[in-house]
């Protein structure tokens, strides 16, 4: 049997299908849509979402060839320290090894992409990564994405993927820097080091949220050819130009 899940609202802009085997994530990222669904339908409270829960049935599963990009994972990530981690290592490769496009995303952690790179270089030419490097300010990321990976190790992430041959892209979403500086900032560190997209999106689903120029933001990065903007921004864009 194989698990098909419905594309929830910003992954359609990514990918034709996704793919999860975890319930909950050790980031526990204050904004998390994936975790407010789980609190809001009983699935998991504030506490329990951190500790990691993989679904045997989405492990032991066959996984076909699909139509169009998979996108892997979507509402967990790739924990190296976690008991995940092995099991997501399995569905990777049996998405591969079926013939499938995967986009990998991930607030990357250096011996995660290490041992993707490493293990499954035979499937180079199907994977893509999406990284989220959402600040370069590790204040912001702790309070933000307090149990994910410091900027820097990201960032090295971004480099090792990259020079190791593998397509690489960025999200920058949400938006952390509440500057349209810091946002350039970030952008022209990352971008010597990316081969494909750069995606800029705001935070959604959070009443206090970071406020952002959005216009502003629109205005100082439409003009760059890597940057693709989510639908976050082009909605507000489209209503005042």
């Amino acid at each position: 049997m194989t698990t098909t899940r419905k594309i929830t609202a910003g992954t359609r802009e990514w990918a034709d299908s996704n793919v999860n085997c975890v319930d909950g994530c050790a980031h526990d990222c204050r904004y998390c849509y994936a975790k407010k669904m789980a609190i809001r339908f009983g699935r998991a409270t504030g506490d329990t979402w951190k500790s990691m829960r993989v679904r045997d049935a989405d492990v032991s599963c066959t996984y076909r060839k699909r139509r169009g990009r998979i996108m892997f994972p979507t509402a967990h990530d790739l924990v190296p320290a976690d008991p995940s981690f092995e099991p997501c290592m399995s569905v990777l490769e049996r998405l591969l090894r079926a013939g499938n496009n995967v986009l990998v995303t991930t607030k990357p952690h250096m011996p995660a992409i290490t041992r993707i790179c490493n293990e499954l270089e035979q499937y180079r030419e199907q994977v893509q990564f999406r990284l989220t490097i959402t600040s370069m300010d590790d204040t912001l990321l702790r309070f933000w994405e307090p149990g994910a990976p410091a900027f820097h190790e990201r960032y090295d992430a971004l480099q090792f993927a990259t020079l190791s041959g593998f397509e690489t892209s960025i999200s920058i979403e949400p938006i952390l820097d509440a500057t349209i500086a810091g946002v350039q900032r970030l952008y022209c560190m990352l971008e010597p080091f990316v081969t494909g997209s750069i995606w800029l999106g705001i935070m959604n689903y959070t009443k206090d949220g970071v406020k952002v120029n959005i216009p502003g933001i629109y205005r100082a990065f439409s003009g760059k050819t890597r940057i693709r903007f989510k639908d976050s921004i082009m909605n507000v864009v489209s209503r005042h130009p």
